[in-house]
Order: structure tokens, then C-alpha cells, then sequence
């Protein structure tokens, strides 16, 4: 049996549909996601959603951080930005990076929010480079 996997960014519903298997980019690795899977909410970092029919990957998303709720029944990712790997552009990645790597330099480093905030953005940003290959 598939798992209903969902995809949503704040602005709308981006994906609906079976799966029989969802690797998500959690924050402490990437999990693999089926059908009567343990109930629990993770925090996303960026990277790639990889949805599986059989042992075949169909498609995947890049998502730039976020987090996911998993029951037995469905695996639902509420993502900042989600969008089709193949739209991914590696120019765009780089340019992310670079601005990324700018703000963190530029971040006051004695409050832990702000820095971290920073740091979450140079390292969503180098998954995008990454993934745009």
C-alpha cells in the first residue's frame, strides 16, 4: 500500500499523491518514509524530495528547509519553497550561495537565533547548488 505524501509552502498545496515511498531531507539525515511508518514530526533541511513508485524514482522536489509530519497513513511536508528539480538553476544556486554567505558574515554572531538563521540559509543554499549539478 502507498503512503499519501503532501506538499505545501505557505502560499499553496504543491503535490497530493500516493507513494510508495518518500525520502525526506531531515535535519538529522535523510529518512525514508512508507506506509505504517512511525508517527512523527521532523524539521527539514535543504535538499531533495525523492518520491518512489516500486524501487524507481519518479520525481523529486528541491525544498529549501521546513518541516514534515509522518503518520502510519500519510507523510505531509510543510515547505518554505518547494520546486521541481529540474527547475532548479544552477546560476540562481549560486548566486543564493553567494548572498547567503554574505548575510552570514554580515550576521551578529552573539545572538544564536540570528546566526543560526544564517548559517540554515548558506547550508539550504549549498544543497541547491548541489542539486542543480
Amino acid at each position: 500500500m502507498p503512503t499519501n505524501l503532501e506538499i505545501v509552502s505557505p502560499e499553496k498545496l504543491l503535490l497530493s499523491r500516493p507513494v510508495d515511498m518518500a525520502v525526506i531531507p531531515a535535519s538529522e539525515g535523510d529518512m525514508g518514509v512508507l506506509e505504517g511508518h512511525a508517527p512523527m514530526i521532523v524539521m527539514l533541511r535543504g535538499g531533495t524530495i525523492d518520491l518512489y513508485e516500486g524501487d524507481r524514482v519518479i520525481d523529486r522536489l528541491f525544498v529549501d528547509g521546513g518541516f514534515a509530519e509522518v503518520t502510519p497513513e500519510r507523510c505531509t511536508v510543510l515547505a518554505n519553497h518547494a520546486i521541481p528539480l529540474a527547475e532548479v538553476n544552477k546560476a540562481d544556486a549560486e548566486r543564493r550561495l553567494t548572498e547567503a554567505e554574505a548575510a552570514y558574515e554580515a550576521a551578529d554572531k552573539s545572538d544564536v537565533a540570528v546566526e543560526d538563521a544564517a548559517l540554515d540559509a548558506v547550508q539550504s543554499a549549498r544543497a541547491m547548488v548541489e542539486a542543480a549539478g
